[in-house]
């Protein structure tokens, strides 16, 4: 592994330039094997021992998910990763790694829809109970939460999905390490490109694999990235008995993603924030929410823990409410009405009714979005025609 590799030359070759002496191909292929043969009895013994470096059955894995696995575990700075065939299987096996039935976890409100319906799920299945800090005061409401019910585990998404609130995460960690609680942190939003998450004192890392890192809106996956100790357990147990494993072409497109993801998030990051200081200074938008406004309330810890720019994620709320928010969307000719996002084309959408469903009404009110927020994924067309596709909107 080359420790001195930069973050760009990473992206297309880390933690080693692929090489095959035997082919000689310049881009891994995608094994779409199944299985894989032993050479003889005896060596499939030593593989299921974990002795000898191996593979078996794609369940458990595949020469091309590991490349990948490599690649990002480089990107962002941590010893192992385990790939998953959703973001979602992915923090479900952490969130089943580190919990047990009645337990409790303290998360960072608001998170992702899918994520806080998946918590529901398992307060109701398993008791787990989960409790919900959002942004302003977090440290310090953090450090009485714990002292009072005494969690498990600490879920931190920033920027969070959808309001783009920021948590500091090196003093999160610090509170964390005080009581020995592991600290998760969810990096879409961001990716390694902007923040790394373990340099600051996280445990573990998850990434949706679907958005930035793949960034072209054509295949599906999620990772977890961590110490060798934690992807270990989770690998044998969690990837392997609940079968969540990433498709090695899927894999692959991802990997080729990757290759780009450096300029990509270059490009994100200068569009959205062009876009944020047009809405910002429009008659018709109440709140822009956008880490690189210098007025936005978590600019300064942003500033302090992300690099590169802030990403392309943004939100804003449109005055008139869900009714003027549905009317805008309806109107754009250029940016895409759907959700995901991280994608090279602009994805707009309504969060309340959208990628947060699964919220009640008053939960959406207890996380600050409003029935008037609408979430953007800023694309990489000419930043010209994204602000013209909304003025015409907005009009």
């Amino acid at each position: 592994m080359d420790d001195n590799m930069r973050f760009n030359t990473g992206c297309i070759h880390g933690p080693k330039p692929y090489r095959d002496s035997n082919k000689r191909d310049v881009i891994p292929p995608i094994h779409m094997s199944s299985t894989y043969f032993f050479e003889n009895a005896e060596q499939g013994g030593k593989l299921f021992a974990g002795e000898e470096e191996g593979f078996i059955y794609t369940r458990l894995s595949n020469p091309t998910v590991k490349i990948l696995e490599e690649r990002i575990a480089f990107l962002e700075k941590g010893e192992d990763a385990c790939a998953f065939s959703s973001g979602m299987a992915a923090i479900t096996s952490i969130l089943l790694y580190f919990l047990k039935p009645c337990e409790k976890l303290i998360y960072s409100q608001p998170i992702y829809g899918g994520t806080f319906a998946l918590l529901k799920l398992l307060n109701e299945k398993f008791g787990i109970e989960f409790v919900g800090i959002k942004a302003k005061n977090f440290l310090n409401e953090l450090e009485e939460k714990i002292d009072e019910i005494k969690p498990k585990l600490v879920y931190v998404e920033t920027p969070a999905n959808p309001t783009l609130d920021i948590f500091d995460l090196e003093e999160t960690s610090k509170i964390c390490k005080k009581y020995n609680i592991p600290l998760v942190v969810d990096n879409t939003f961001a990716t390694p490109y902007h923040q790394r998450p373990i340099l600051k004192g996280a445990d573990v890392v998850v990434h949706s694999l679907t958005k930035y890192l793949t960034g072209h809106s054509d295949a599906i996956g999620g990772i977890i990235i961590s110490k060798k100790e934690i992807i270990k357990p989770i690998k044998e147990h969690y990837l392997t008995h609940l079968g969540g494993c990433l498709s090695p072409f899927n894999a692959w497109l991802t990997l080729r993603g990757i290759k780009t993801l450096h300029i990509r998030m270059e490009r994100h990051s200068y569009n959205a924030m062009k876009l944020a200081e047009f809405l910002k200074n429009h008659k018709k938008i109440e709140r822009v929410f956008y880490p690189g406004l210098k007025d936005f309330e978590g600019h300064e810890i942003a500033k302090k823990q992300m690099e590169n720019g802030f990403s392309g994620m943004l939100s804003f709320i449109i005055k008139g409410g869900k009714k003027e928010a549905i009317k805008f969307l309806n109107s754009l000719k250029i940016c895409t009405l759907a959700v995901s996002l991280g994608a090279v084309e602009t994805l707009v959408e309504h969060p309340a009714s959208m990628t947060h469903s699964t919220y009640s009404d008053e939960k959406l009110i207890e996380a600050g979005i409003d029935p008037g927020l609408i979430r953007v994924s800023v694309g990489l067309e000419d930043i010209k025609d994204i602000i013209d596709d909304f003025e015409r909107a907005l009009k």
